[in-house]
């Protein structure tokens, strides 16, 4: 490290160091900080406004915070949600109160990962950003619409931030080798293919890169050897593409799976596949999905396809990993080459929805099971016809439903696959019903 380097320095992570203070120093994120872009303008003008900042980690959000904190010349608080309740809250606002009331300093509060507050915790901002005694600033790598109160949200502006491309990320690493102030100070080379291959490892996140690279400084520094060699050991110990599992991009990617297989995809269905295995997802939670797309989405065009999933996910569970992996992804690609059907899932969900719509409708007598002379006496299963005594094992003219939802269809076979066949013979008996002279209901 650097010799000039304070104590207090040493002790903070490169990435910490290297935090840009001013909006020429920021990377990335052009579709929120070109020129005459809104934020922009906003920063350049000293005009805060209280925001949410989402975005998957070391996109810059805290970075971000900073920097329009200090161009707008305003004390700048920062809380974890993580460490923090409603009394550091309030503390926060004695402090913005008095800081105006005294020097008519604007406040800027912080919250990193504000998702992790609770209905009060963010119930107690909302007076202060309402009244502008603060600006209120949170940071969230997950879905602001599902993380935050509608009460907050609507009281704030949603910026996304998106993962850095390996040219940013490259820019950054150049700036951590070369700085003599708050970086390595060039005090070891690192090749540009390295540097590339670093960028690209780190996949999206800055911060991740410049801790591999600090960690590989301090394994040169302690035992000698090139950086290049700390680097590629220090990264086959922390490697891995994102995956937050249980969020945002966690679930991102199962639905983009799940689209991929229902767009008759292979290819990108395989892709999904391996970015969740890759990222550490539990192959058995993506088994239990694939048995859904199965039902979801092919249904009755090829019923073959639920038994594989079902037998993909057995084997899954049955020789683990890597080996089951092979019979999900044949099953993954059977499903997305299927002919496809959601006649079933639609079906199903209409006749939910007349459940609810109807409430508890009594079982029509001539259905009712007749097991007991009491039962039969008060004509239970009187009138049934029992189909296989009828021509083709078919009781035209019959209805199964309460007489209030006669006339319901749900299910519309589809013309793909095995579900043509299925809606033609629909059509035969629906025909020999309207044409029978014993009708339940007249």
């Amino acid at each position: 490290m650097p010799a000039d380097m304070s104590d207090a320095a040493l002790l903070r992570p490169l990435a910490d160091r290297l935090r840009p203070r001013r909006l020429d120093q920021f990377v990335g994120q052009a579709h929120l900080l070109a020129a005459g872009k809104p934020l922009r303008v906003a920063i350049e003008r000293g005009q805060p406004h209280s925001m949410v900042l989402w975005g998957p980690p070391g996109t810059g959000k805290t970075t971000l915070a900073e920097v329009l904190a200090g161009a707008c010349q305003a004390e700048f608080i920062r809380l974890s949600a993580v460490m923090a309740g409603v009394r550091e809250v309030r503390a926060a606002v004695e402090r913005a109160q008095q800081l105006w009331r005294d020097q008519q300093r604007r406040t800027v509060l912080f919250v990193d990962e504000v998702h992790r507050f609770n209905k009060a915790q963010q119930d107690a901002f909302l007076p202060y950003v309402e009244d502008g005694t603060l600006t209120f600033i949170g940071a969230t790598t997950e879905n602001p619409s599902f993380a935050l109160n509608n009460a907050l949200l609507s009281r704030l502006r949603v910026y996304v931030l998106t993962s850095l491309d390996v040219p940013a990320i490259e820019h950054v690493l150049e700036r951590a080798l070369r700085d003599p102030e708050h970086g390595l100070g060039g005090r070891w080379p690192l090749a540009e293919e390295s540097r590339r291959r670093l960028a690209q490892a780190a996949d999206g996140d800055a911060r991740r890169a410049l801790i591999w690279l600090e960690l590989a400084a301090e394994l040169v520094e302690a035992q000698g050897g090139a950086l290049e060699d700390a680097l590629a050991a220090v990264m086959n110990d922390g490697g891995g593409r994102r995956f937050d599992r249980g969020g945002d991009l966690f679930y991102d990617q199962i639905s983009a799976l799940h689209k991929a297989v229902r767009g008759s995809s292979p290819d990108a269905a395989l892709y999904w596949l391996a970015r969740m295995l890759d990222g550490g997802c539990d192959p058995l939670y993506i088994a239990r999905r694939v048995a859904r797309m199965a039902s979801e989405d092919i249904g009755n065009a090829d019923p073959r396809a639920l038994p594989l999933a079902l037998s993909a996910w057995e084997a899954q569970e049955r020789l683990g990993s890597p080996e089951g992996e092979l019979a999900m992804a044949q099953a993954i690609v059977y499903l997305a080459v299927a002919p496809k059907s959601n006649a079933v899932y639609t079906a199903f969900g209409a006749a939910r929805r007349d459940v609810e719509r109807c409430g508890s409708l009594e079982v029509p007598p001539h259905i009712r099971n007749a097991p007991t002379a009491l039962a039969k006496k008060l004509g239970h299963g009187e009138g049934y016809r029992y189909a296989h005594d009828e021509p083709n094992a078919y009781a035209a003219g019959e209805c199964y439903f309460p007489e209030a939802l006669k006339d319901a269809r749900y299910y519309q076979p589809t013309a793909n696959g095995l579900e043509g066949r299925i809606g033609e013979k629909l059509q035969r008996l629906r025909e020999l019903d309207r044409n029978s002279t014993r009708q339940r209901y007249r």
